[in-house]
């Protein structure tokens, strides 16, 4: 499906019997596909081939003007040991993180801005540091907006 808009691989994966079909920001940055023609497919898990008509399909997508990245960038769910969310955007971060956990984000351009749309926002720095045992502790992010240096 790469290289696809993302509905016209929809379509496709579900003229084919696909029924489970989700799909999710290349870039981590956790923006959601709402319109799916403004999408491209980057790449796709399973990887093609013959599978049963069961299989949930995940598309890694991106905007139709930004490039493909060389490695999937979603975040995976942080488990016992803090992952590094240097370059990722806060809305990515809060999906990584237990629906409890405790996230104070810090504008670090000067401005002292409130971050709303968490999903325009990228992580700079981060407390506990990456690779700490993490059992719930408060995070602490400091932000900038993308397309701002750290």
């Amino acid at each position: 499906m790469a290289g696809k808009g993302l509905q016209s691989a929809q379509d496709q994966a579900k003229e084919a019997g696909f029924s489970r079909l989700t799909s999710h920001d290349a870039l981590g940055r956790g923006r959601l596909q709402a319109l799916d023609r403004n999408w491209k497919v980057c790449g796709q898990s399973p990887e093609p081939g013959t599978h049963p008509k069961r299989t949930k399909i995940d598309l890694a997508t991106v905007k139709l003007a930004e490039k493909c990245p060389a490695k999937d960038g979603e975040l995976q769910r942080t488990r016992s040991t803090l992952l590094d969310f240097r370059g990722k955007s806060v809305r990515a971060v809060r999906q990584s993180l237990d629906s409890s956990a405790s996230v104070t984000v810090n504008d670090l351009g000067g401005k002292d801005r409130s971050v709303v749309v968490e999903s325009n926002w990228k992580v700079c720095t981060q407390k506990p540091a990456p690779g700490t045992a993490y059992a719930g502790e408060p995070v602490t992010l400091g932000v900038v907006k993308f397309g701002e240096r750290c």
